[in-house]
């Protein structure tokens, strides 16, 4: 009888073990979504290049779950109905998970077209981890439980980099600079309102809302901007929409305090170093010098592609998605998405959490400024011989912004 306790008790320990395992070995597709060619494709490509290098790096035992990642890119050329075709096509193509972020345009159509295909189809879930479309609408008005933001959305950056300008005494009048989709409106939106509330001094002596990837010579804005008499220019760009500013910016000669969300993406920066010395700062929640684990893999991902690692929130993703997976002891969509929400991972700034009330990550975020590299601040990026440093980290709670959600939970 003892003896046959012993085995039951063995077949227990190792039912136990497997349960824990259960989703060991198995690859966990994903399939990303954004601008592989077009005016953005330089930074889509770079973004798919990020993705697919941070899978492999944290594969396997790099991970809690000992879970496969492979992801796959989809060209939805920037618009809303190409992601939807590619989203489309992934899921016939058997993929659960979906990464998009080159546009909130685009990430509210996936999220929309998520949350009915999932509703139409139990047992064929899909996730959508959003990695840098900011929207705030994504996490309130327009918020839904399959859709995850792994960047701080416009809100955030503009609470955080708000904060900072308040502490700028130089900074009196502004020239607000954008693209005319939702995310530029919104910059323009929540900068007024930060400002009003800290610095009530500061005028706005100017603001453009640009047509998004089509202005090829930014000159006219620049002849704006110098008659305005502006002491520094805030601008949400990205892509060639800030890189073809910043060439315009350098032709003129106008050297002015800027503050950006994406100057530190491809293009921008080998721009900035063609004019000299400048004042560019940029809100984010990281930069290029940090050291452990992530510095590492920025040396290495230079190393292998001479390019730039910045979209962290790879990183953040896949250790969130891996944790999740861990926690569920499942890959299957519907117990990862009930085991992200709430769930804190250790980063590389501290702890990050998915916040259940409408799935934002909370994360610590920085100011950084351009300057050339030094012993402190070592990584060239572009191989400029400049850097952007970080001169301000701000906790979570300085950028945490409330929200409107009201989850619609399955079930």
């Amino acid at each position: 009888m003892k003896y046959a306790s012993k085995i039951i008790a063995a077949c227990a320990l190792l039912t136990g073990v497997t349960a824990i395992f259960a989703q060991s070995g198995q690859t966990v597709k994903i399939a990303f979504i954004d601008p592989l060619s077009g005016p953005f494709a330089n930074v889509g490509q770079n973004q798919l290049k990020s993705w697919q290098f941070v899978s492999e790096k944290l594969s396997g035992a790099k991970n809690p779950a000992g879970v496969k990642f492979e992801v796959t890119g989809f060209d939805n050329k920037g618009s809303p109905q190409e992601s939807l075709n590619s989203l489309k096509a992934a899921i016939d193509q058997g993929f659960r998970y979906v990464t998009q972020g080159n546009g909130s345009g685009a990430a509210l159509a996936i999220a929309d077209a998520v949350a009915k295909h999932n509703e139409r189809n139990p047992g064929k879930e899909v996730v959508f981890l959003n990695y840098a479309a900011v929207d705030p609408a994504l996490t309130n008005e327009k918020c839904d439980y399959w859709h995850f933001r792994l960047d701080a959305d416009t809100s955030m950056k503009m609470e955080a980099l708000t904060a900072f300008m308040k502490d700028q005494p130089k900074v009196s009048k502004v020239y607000l600079l954008n693209q005319n989709y939702s995310h530029g409106q919104q910059v323009a939106k929540y900068f007024k309102d930060g400002i009003a509330r800290k610095r009530p001094d500061v005028k706005i002596v100017g603001e453009d809302l640009h047509p998004i990837g089509q202005v090829k010579d930014f000159a006219p804005y620049v002849a704006k901007i110098k008659q305005s008499g502006a002491d520094a220019i805030v601008t949400g760009n990205w892509g060639a929409d800030l890189t073809l500013f910043v060439k315009a910016l350098n032709d003129a000669g106008l050297k002015l305090p800027m503050y950006t969300y994406y100057a530190q993406v491809t293009g921008t920066p080998k721009a900035l170093a063609a004019g000299g010395e400048s004042e560019v700062y940029v809100i984010a929640f990281g930069h290029a010098n940090h050291t452990g684990e992530l510095g590492a893999l920025v040396d290495e991902f230079k190393k292998k592609f001479n390019d730039d690692y910045y979209t962290f929130t790879t990183y953040n993703g896949i250790n969130l998605v891996s944790a999740a997976m861990a926690k569920a002891k499942s890959v299957d969509p519907v117990k990862v998405a009930a085991a992200m929400e709430g769930l804190s991972v250790k980063s590389f700034a501290g702890e990050v959490q998915m916040r259940k009330s409408d799935h934002q990550l909370q994360q610590s975020m920085f100011v950084t400024k351009w300057q050339k590299v030094d012993k402190q601040n070592p990584y060239s990026i572009e191989n400029t011989g400049y850097t952007f440093a970080p001169v301000k980290q701000m906790d979570p709670y300085v950028a945490s912004t409330p929200t409107s959600c009201q989850m619609k939970r399955p079930g």
